[in-house]
């Protein structure tokens, strides 16, 4: 399909309770495929917060946080995506932004940029491999929160992507940075941008939301404010075909 119809849900993240956030997500997830949704895109660390306790938060590949967007999606015949704190070895655990399909499917992304200025980098190894992903016919390109300030990431995707998902854990003393770098990432690349963010307060941070949906001009079709709401909106390919087209640019990189 080259059109999708894509739900970001802005949360209230409870601070390090699975459970609770999963009860909490059920219904919203069930309200976004009522709307339409096929793919449902949730927040950085959806299930416990952007916590550096990875001794009490870091679960197993196959934990409950991804047991969730894998259940949720095979329920509702969906995509489904979120980061989750995940131990894959013996090393320092990984914020891996998991994506589950209607039939099985999972893909998985981990964040190449911890967040050195919050100590990320200390409870968190680096990811080194891109992801793109083909959801029969429209692409999206995986990056998780302070991956946004690198452009020279993007633009290694562009050409093979419809849609960057970004779901993140950007607090309120940021909030024009963030802003700012998703609509140029958009720009930049001539691709949808989706930024999907908290709201509240978790580990004496305040988030103020501003998830934002914006298309392959940099023209911004969706925004939320500092509240729990979830933006629907249909994102299409050939738009994306239509304005490279019509303005060139990604041909003249060097």
């Amino acid at each position: 399909m080259s059109r999708i119809r894509v739900a970001a849900v802005q949360q209230d993240t409870v601070w390090e309770d699975p459970g609770a956030n999963f009860a909490r997500l059920a219904p919203r997830v069930d309200a976004a495929v009522a709307g339409g949704a096929d793919l449902v895109v949730l927040c950085e660390m959806y299930s416990t917060g952007f916590s550096m306790a990875t001794d009490r938060t870091a679960e197993k590949p196959d934990g409950p946080s991804t047991a969730f967007l894998v259940d949720q999606a095979e329920a509702h015949g969906i995509w489904m995506g979120g980061s989750i704190p995940v131990v894959v070895d013996d090393g320092l655990p990984r914020n891996r932004f998991v994506l589950a399909g209607p039939d099985g499917q999972m893909h998985h992304y981990d964040k190449i940029h911890p967040f050195s200025y919050s100590g990320e980098h200390e409870r968190f190894a680096a990811g080194d491999e891109f992801v793109t992903v083909d959801l029969g016919g429209f692409r999206v390109g995986l990056f998780v929160c302070y991956d946004l300030r690198f452009a020279d990431e993007f633009w290694a995707l562009a050409h093979d992507v419809d849609a960057y998902l970004i779901p993140a854990n950007w607090p309120t003393k940021r909030r024009e940075h963030w802003k700012a770098l998703l609509v140029a990432r958009a720009i930049e690349n001539q691709a949808y941008v989706v930024g999907v963010n908290r709201v509240g307060t978790g580990g004496k941070l305040d988030y103020s939301g501003d998830s934002l949906v914006i298309d392959p001009f940099g023209e911004v079709i969706a925004a939320a404010a500092a509240v729990e709401t979830t933006l629907i909106v249909d994102l299409d390919a050939d738009r994306v075909r239509e304005v490279r087209e019509k303005f060139p640019f990604l041909p003249d990189r060097r």
